[in-house]
């Protein structure tokens, strides 16, 4: 199937040199392959999206990008010099490519500025923003129902655009339970819990009440929340505990996010996830170069799905989500 559109396909640089961060998510025999994969955009990422049947990617900065950065001022300079080169990028080829912003939300001003400038003016589609932020302070992790961020989040609102939270670990402070088991972190675990409980977090704040419009994309079929969000609720009821969200979890999932299919090619998965929120709110991805996206465009042809959930996940969900041409 040709024309799909893949919204978790993220990218590196060299200046400012950001892609090593994501060496330690690869052996050292296969870091090279994937780093190169992770620099390319014009050439070899393009062979592949046309073998995968894509027709375009929304290119993202790698994780934890520039939520990493603990200096504010840092964070708001990278930022900035990697959305430049990003739209550098798009502007070769806008037929097959678009672009989620990198935000320096350590700093919640200049993160407003940047994501008016990237839509406003560069004409990406959203932003992407990788899970807590490490604020003035190496061993800080500020989320994103923070007060600090309610006005980034009308202005979101205002702008009318997506926001891709992608997962990132926690920090090794915060990490015990890790302990002795380094296996379960980054994407084979770690990543889900911590991304999808600071989804929870969002909707328990009462953000989605403040800012009904907003619209949160979370990868690899919601970071666990539909297999387990009815249960979550039915608890939260017995045992409220002053929550101050005016409306079930379920509410806010199958209202105000956005699930794609990023790195998790199950068959059974994504039927639980289209029972749970429905076809309009899922989303064709790949999680390039971290997943191959032969593998994810081969079993998404091939999935047992009907021909208008097909069409809506693999492109017209996106075209409408994004205001794709």
């Amino acid at each position: 199937m040709t024309g799909k559109i893949a919204l978790e396909e993220h990218f590196g640089a060299t200046d400012p040199n950001i892609v090593e961060q994501s060496a330690e998510h690869f052996t050292p025999a296969a870091w090279p392959e994937r780093r190169a994969m992770l620099l390319d955009i014009q050439d070899d990422r393009l062979r592949q999206m046309d073998e995968a049947g894509i027709e375009l990617a929304v290119l993202s900065l790698l994780a934890p990008g520039i939520q990493s950065l603990w200096e504010p001022g840092q964070a708001v300079d990278w930022a900035r010099r990697l959305n430049d080169f990003e739209a550098e990028q798009v502007s070769r080829r806008p037929d097959r490519f678009a672009a989620f912003a990198a935000l320096p939300m350590q700093d919640p001003d200049q993160a407003i500025t940047e994501l008016r400038r990237c839509v406003r003016e560069l004409g990406f589609a959203g932003a992407m923003i990788n899970g807590f932020s490490q604020v003035g302070a190496e061993d800080t992790a500020v989320y994103l129902d923070d007060a600090r961020y309610r006005p980034f989040w009308a202005a979101v609102q205002e702008l009318d655009v997506p926001i891709y939270l992608h997962p990132r670990d926690s920090l090794p402070s915060r990490s015990q339970i890790y302990q002795g088991h380094p296996w379960l972190l980054g994407s084979a675990w770690a990543f889900s819990v911590e991304t999808g409980t600071h989804a929870l977090r969002l909707m328990g704040s009462g953000l989605f009440d403040a800012f009904p419009r907003l619209q949160v994309i979370l990868g690899h079929f919601g970071e666990l929340l539909p297999f387990n969000i009815w249960r979550t609720d039915h608890r939260i009821e017995v045992a409220p505990r002053g929550i101050p969200a005016q409306r079930p979890f379920g509410h806010y999932l199958r209202n105000n996010f956005h699930l794609t299919i990023s790195g998790n090619y199950r068959t059974p998965t994504l039927l639980n996830v289209l029972l749970e929120v429905g076809a309009d709110r899922v989303l064709f991805a790949t999680d390039y170069p971290f997943e191959r996206m032969i593998d994810a465009g081969k079993w998404f042809d091939d999935v047992e799905i009907n021909d208008a959930d097909r069409a809506k996940i693999s492109h017209r969900n996106a075209r409408q989500l994004l205001k794709l041409g």
